[in-house]
């Protein structure tokens, strides 16, 4: 019998996470092949050149680089261009029966764009999310409209992606990827953690992701000032940074923390990628997550640990009672952190319920992805939601 062939993509090393163990069910399916393929900031050396990480797990079908060579908006859209370019000549060299694409990221429209053309079928994950703050939300709603298949992390998301006109019989809730890292993998113990990232934890800690925000009013660089500025006020606290994405102004933002590391090398490091495991057992030690990162609202809940989630970046998606979301001033981002100290505030977090599941999406995703049918599956009507 004829294998049914998935290419999955990933360009950022946060997705690549979300998508680990999906690869790993896809790839141990006697009827399905794993086709990977790798761009954007993974094939980069000042993110880390993640993509070493990758090959140590799978095997890698094809390597993308789209010139990430700077991140003002120019620069982007021509990213974007060899993206599409590049994309469609190696699909069309593989010939996948589908291709998955995880969220919201531009590497991902020119995917979803090639794919489109190509006629091949995609199945979209975390599609139906709002995030006011970035122009990731128009993006991830128009990767949804070219998308056959859906796989989306709350009942809220697969009710708007079918508000987005997509048969009901194609949007699946199946919980967030992410959850499937906090249940499977084995977290590193405290004294493990520090020995593999050569920093010692103090009685406070704090990771810091801060991304930049595309749709507002104050520029990221500003925001991010205005954090530095509450971290300054802070006693006794070790703080852990990991740097932005590739988006615009995130190489700014990244120069700002280690300018900010070099004038508090006692208390502070950073890092391009902790990777999977670091990252996920650094949410067991800290105190909070600041910053405005996804995985603050998706995943830092599941561990019970405060996230800090600041600006608009987040605004739309649903939040457990554990994140504290407040504006990018500093007055308001230090009374944040000062919350998450409280007996109340820390009452509160013992009683954290996430509203992204409790695992298992991976399995889902491939069972489907597995045996729904691809016939005619191209073919798309618009679903009305009086029908």
């Amino acid at each position: 019998m004829k294998k049914r062939k998935i290419c999955v993509v990933t360009a950022s090393r946060a997705e690549y996470g979300l998508l680990y163990w999906l690869m790993k069910e896809i790839e141990n399916d006697l009827d399905l092949q794993l086709q990977l393929v790798v761009t954007g900031m993974h094939l980069c050396e000042e993110f880390g050149n993640t993509y070493k990480e990758i090959e140590k797990e799978f095997k890698i079908d094809e390597k993308i680089d789209i010139q990430l060579n700077n991140d003002n908006p120019i620069d982007i859209c021509n990213s974007m261009g060899i993206a599409q370019s590049s994309f469609g000549k190696v699909l069309d060299e593989l010939k996948p029966d589908i291709v998955v694409i995880l969220g919201d990221r531009y590497e991902m429209f020119s995917v979803a764009s090639s794919s489109m053309i190509l006629n091949i079928p995609m199945a979209h994950l975390h599609g139906g999310e709002l995030t006011a703050g970035a122009y990731d939300d128009a993006i991830r709603h128009s990767i949804t409209k070219m998308s056959h298949l859906h796989f989306t992390a709350t009942e809220e998301y697969r009710n708007r992606v079918i508000q987005l006109g997509e048969n009901p019989k194609r949007v699946f809730n199946v919980g967030a990827l992410g959850i499937d890292n906090i249940r499977k993998l084995k977290l590193l113990t405290k004294s493990e953690f520090e020995i593999s990232i050569s920093f010692n934890l103090s009685f406070k800690n704090l990771m810091v992701t801060f991304h930049p925000v595309t749709l507002e009013n104050t520029s990221s660089t500003t925001q991010f000032q205005e954090l530095l500025n509450a971290l300054n006020q802070l006693q006794d606290t070790n703080i852990i940074f990991t740097k932005a994405n590739a988006d615009t102004n995130g190489r700014i933002i990244n120069e700002m923390i280690e300018n900010y590391v070099l004038k508090n090398e006692k208390n502070t490091i950073v890092f391009s990628s902790l990777g999977q495991l670091r990252y996920l057992s650094c949410l067991q030690f800290v105190d909070a997550v600041v910053g405005n990162s996804s995985s603050g609202v998706l995943e830092v809940p599941s561990f019970k640990t405060a996230t800090i989630n600041i600006g608009t970046r987040q605004k739309g998606r649903q939040m457990a009672t554990s994140v504290i979301t407040c504006s990018p001033i500093t007055a308001k981002i230090y009374e944040s952190i000062q919350k998450v100290y409280t007996i109340e505030f820390q009452r509160q977090l013992k009683t954290t319920v996430t509203p992204y599941g409790n695992g298992g999406a991976s399995k889902k995703i491939k069972n489907i992805l597995k045996d729904y049918s691809l016939e005619r599956i191209i073919n798309k009507s618009f679903y009305n939601l009086s029908e």
